[in-house]
């Protein structure tokens, strides 16, 4: 795998939210704009590339892989237009342009995201794995981005905002807000790929350590990075009090504990007797981006 395949896979993505959003021309017109607005904007788009690095490590067909990518990405830009709302991050800028409560107003902003989360299960739906896979897809999806996932996370995240909490603690509150649903692109491609439990074994813990990796960077870009770069509103984490990495271990102790978990991804990728070169090639992205 190489830099091509990542560009491909991106391409291949962006082509299916595209088809999968509803037309602006219908009505409900700005509803349909305000999802469209705050999907085909850019971004990494980390999760599916996770569902195509991983499924076709275990030989799954790119085309085969595009319902769960598209599933995974929809329900990652619903959380990010939720999560920029006043009574939340309450942030103004998202991927180097105005957040969809600000392009269009508070309600359509809540709207859009609903509707995304609906069409997310919608897609996956028609995924063209067996039904029985499908169904399993559905369920790790549903449990990803619910209370004991993404949605429990920042619950967690909220209630954690102002007062120091332990590492434990912290560790849990991401692997549920940010680890949850970048894990579930990758047991979506592992299922798409029919893995066996070893291969899932080893998935679920490269998962694990890149879903805390990938927060620790986004805490450390919090404080290094700046707007033009990142995309959104830098030292946001610090003017709101939120528990980050940083905040509670320093800087030094953050960068060591992502070396860390670099290793563990390895140690990982090297037992799960597959090619893991696409899958190596977004870990070190995890860790090493600067936006």
């Amino acid at each position: 795998m190489t830099e091509a395949d990542l560009t491909r896979w991106r391409q291949r993505v962006e082509a299916a939210l595209a088809r999968a959003l509803p037309d602006p021309a219908l009505p409900p017109q700005r509803l349909h704009a305000a999802m469209r607005h705050g999907v085909l904007n850019g971004g990494k788009r980390m999760r599916p590339l996770l569902v195509y690095a991983t499924g076709t490590a275990l030989g799954v067909e790119e085309a085969a892989l595009d319902a769960a990518a598209t599933a995974v990405e929809l329900v990652h830009c619903y959380s990010l237009i939720h999560d920029d709302l006043p009574a939340m991050d309450d942030d103004a800028l998202r991927r180097g342009q105005p957040t969809v409560h600000v392009a269009f107003d508070d309600a359509t902003a809540i709207l859009a995201g609903d509707a995304l989360q609906a069409l997310a299960f919608e897609v996956l739906a028609h995924a063209p794995q067996p039904a029985a896979t499908r169904l399993t897809m559905l369920q790790t999806l549903a449990h990803a981005a619910g209370p004991a996932g993404m949605c429990g996370g920042q619950a967690l995240d909220i209630d954690a905002t102002g007062r120091r909490i332990e590492l434990a603690e912290l560790e849990r509150l991401h692997a549920c807000k940010t680890g949850a649903l970048l894990h579930c692109a990758i047991r979506l491609g592992a299922l798409a790929g029919d893995a066996t439990p070893a291969q899932h074994a080893a998935l679920d813990t490269f998962a694990a350590a890149l879903g805390l990796a990938f927060q620790i960077r986004d805490d450390l870009l919090d404080i290094e990075g700046d707007a033009a770069t990142l995309g959104k509103t830098a030292g946001k984490d610090a003017a709101q009090d939120k528990a980050t990495f940083p905040a509670l271990l320093g800087l030094d102790a953050s960068r060591a504990r992502l070396s860390e978990l670099a290793v563990t991804m390895q140690q990982a990728l090297a037992a799960l007797d597959a090619d893991t070169r696409a899958l190596t090639a977004l870990a070190r992205q995890a860790i090493e981006r600067q936006h």
